[in-house]
C-alpha cells in the first residue's frame, strides 16, 4: 500500500516524509505520541508558544540548512542569552567578560585570564581523571564550583568526580563582553512555533498518531516496501542485549497571572540543592506582550522504561552496547535506522535535518 513507512514524526522522520513525498512516494507516518513533531512540538497557551519538551532554539552555520528550514516558517532573530542563578546572584552565560566581572570584578581580558590561570594551575600537570578535574583544568575552581558543579551533578544524577572527564572536552570561554550563547551565523525561533514545520513537512503523507509501531510490527511492516525507524534502537530489538541508558526530564509547567516572571527565556539554577536545573519562560522566546506568562521547571531524572529518553549516556559501556545493536540493524533488509534515538546520539536540530537529507541519498536507490 505504501512505498515507505516512517516510524516517528520528529524532525528526522518529518524531513524524510517531506523529501519522499516530493518524489511522489506514498508515505505512511506512525507516531506514538498523540501529536506530531516529536520533541520540537509547541502549542499555543494564552497566546504563548509553549515548548512542551524543553527549549528549542534553532542555530546553524550551514546556509543550506538555514534556507531549508525557512521554507516552512518565518524565524525571528532570537539570541540565546541564558542566565545562571547561584546563591541569590545572577551570572551571564556562556562564560565571558560579563561573567568574570560578576565573579571577580575583573575588567580586562588580561585580568580575567590571570585569574583563571591562577585557579587552574592548582592542579599542576596532573592529567584530569574525572569531570571535576577536567572542568577545573579548563576554567578554574571558582567558575566550576559556581556554575558547573551543581548543574552537572543534577543533570547526570551523580557526583562530578564519578563522571568521566570526556563529558567536558571543552568549555566555551570568551574574553569578550558577549552573552550570545551560540557562535553560529544563523539563529532564531519560528514565529508561531515549531509544530507548523512538522505540519507542512507531513502535509502530503498519511499520519497516524497514538500508534505504537512495535506493538504490531509485523502487520505494519507488511504495509510498506521500506521502513524508516527513528525510535530507540534497543527497543526495536526487544532489548536483546540489554537496555541503553538515558537521562530523562520531568516538566512542571504552570500559567501565571502576571506579565513577566523572571525577565529571561532561560535561567539555570546551578546549586545542587535546587531540585530543578532551569526555568523556561516561554514568552521571551517570541518577545510577545501578554498579560499572562507560562513557565516550565525542568527536573532531570534517571530514565526508566515508559519515560521519554532525552540524553544518551555515551560512556564506553553504553557505546559498546549500541555498537552491538547497530550491527544487528545492518542485517535488516527493508528497515533503515536514523535520528537521535535510533543512532543513540545527541543531535541539535540542524544536525538532525542534515543527517536525514544525507541518509535519504542512501535510502533512495
Amino acid at each position: 500500500m505504501y512505498d515507505f513507512l516512517i516510524v516517528g514524526s520528529g524532525l528526522y522522520g518529518s524531513t524524510c516524509a517531506y523529501e519522499l513525498s516530493k518524489l511522489g512516494k506514498k508515505v505512511l507516518v506512525l507516531e506514538k505520541k498523540d501529536h506530531i513533531g516529536g520533541n520540537i512540538y509547541t502549542e499555543n497557551v494564552e497566546g504563548i508558544q509553549v515548548h512542551r519538551y524543553g527549549a528549542h532554539i534553532f542555530h546553524t552555520n550551514d546556509q543550506g540548512i538555514w534556507d531549508y528550514v525557512n521554507q516552512f516558517a518565518t524565524f525571528n532573530r532570537y539570541t540565546n542569552s541564558p542566565v545562571a542563578f547561584y546563591k541569590g546572584r545572577a551570572y551571564n552565560l556562556p562564560f565571558n567578560m560579563n561573567t568574570f566581572n560578576q565573579l571577580w570584578g575583573t575588567i580586562t581580558p588580561e585580568q580575567a585570564r590571570d585569574k583563571i590561570d591562577e585557579q587552574r594551575n592548582k592542579l599542576g600537570n596532573k592529567k584530569p581523571d574525572n569531570l571535576e578535574e577536567q572542568a577545573i583544568s579548563l576554567v578554574g575552581e571558582e567558575i566550576y564550583t559556581t556554575l558547573i558543579k551543581g548543574y552537572t551533578e543534577k543533570q547526570w544524577g551523580r557526583s562530578a568526580t564519578e563522571l568521566p572527564a570526556s563529558i567536558i572536552k571543552r568549555l566555551p570561554v570568551r574574553f569578550t563582553y558577549d552573552n550570545n550563547y551560540f557562535n553560529d551565523r544563523f539563529q532564531g525561533i519560528p514565529i508561531g512555533g515549531y509544530t507548523q514545520i512538522a505540519e507542512k513537512m507531513l502535509a502530503n503523507s498519511e499520519v497516524r498518531c497514538g500508534v505504537d509501531y512495535l506493538g504490531d510490527k509485523e502487520n505494519f511492516d507488511a504495509l510498506a516496501k521500506k521502513v524508516i525507524y527513528t525510535g530507540p534502537i534497543d527497543r526495536f530489538f526487544d532489548y536483546c542485549y540489554g537496555k541503553l541508558e538515558y537521562r530523562s526530564l520531568r516538566f512542571e509547567t504552570e500559567t501565571l497571572a502576571q506579565e513577566n516572571f523572571q525577565g529571561n527565556a532561560v535561567i539555570n539554577y546551578t546549586e545542587r540543592e535546587v531540585p530543578y536545573t532551569r526555568i523556561i519562560e516561554h514568552k521571551h522566546f517570541d518577545y510577545i506582550d501578554t498579560d499572562k506568562t507560562v513557565i516550565t521547571r525542568e527536573y532531570p531524572s534517571e530514565w526508566q522504561e515508559g519515560m521519554e529518553p532525552y540524553y544518551p549516556v555515551n560512556d564506553e559501556k553504553n557505546n559498546s552496547l549500541y555498537r552491538r545493536y547497530r550491527e544487528l540493524s545492518k542485517q535488516q533488509e527493508k528497515t533503515y535506522f536514523g535520528g537521535r534515538l535510533a543512532e543513540y546520539k545527541y543531535y541539535d536540530m540542524h544536525q538532525v535535518i542534515a543527517s536525514a537529507l544525507s541518509d535519504l541519498k542512501k535510502i533512495i536507490h
